[in-house]
């Protein structure tokens, strides 16, 4: 149970990936060998990648393991490198919070978008975008709070 709680981003995306291509898959085998298509499995497959990408984002900010360059930032002494590192993560909280704020204006005015196969809302699809900046707004929190208590962990 502490596997899956401590790696719950990363499986839910795996799951959302792995109904992508069973469906990618599935869909190239009705087309060649059966002369018919699931015209839904395009529409189902976009939304999975959509979420899987998303939700795998939350993964990689919650282990700090986006991209960054910090070659001059690691030829600072220690106690500079900590502030530096601090006031990263104040930033990232406002900018987090800020684009989750964006996602909630976009998804309000977007959710009567239907899509154009199943006639679903949009919001289905792009509720992946608010859920995955109020996640990492929340994980840059504990990390300016790990910062004031001095607490570093490399994994969350």
């Amino acid at each position: 149970m502490k596997f899956v709680l401590k790696n719950a981003e990363e499986l839910i995306a795996a799951g959302f990936l792995i109904i992508t291509t069973a469906l990618v898959v599935l869909n190239i085998i009705c087309r060649y060998f059966f002369n018919m298509g699931m015209v839904w499995s395009e529409e189902v497959a976009t939304g999975c990648f959509v979420w899987s990408v998303f939700i795998g984002a939350i993964a990689c900010f919650k282990r700090r393991g986006h991209v960054g360059v910090d070659i001059v930032v690691n030829m600072l002494p220690p106690a500079l490198r900590r502030g530096i590192a601090t006031l990263m993560d104040i930033i990232l909280v406002v900018l987090n919070a800020y684009m989750f704020y964006l996602s909630v204006v976009f998804i309000s005015k977007s959710y009567t978008k239907l899509t154009p196969v199943m006639g679903i809302s949009s919001a289905y699809i792009t509720a992946a975008v608010v859920i995955a900046f109020f996640m990492m707004t929340i994980y840059s929190v504990l990390f300016v709070y790990e910062d004031f208590c001095g607490k570093k962990e490399g994994n969350a």
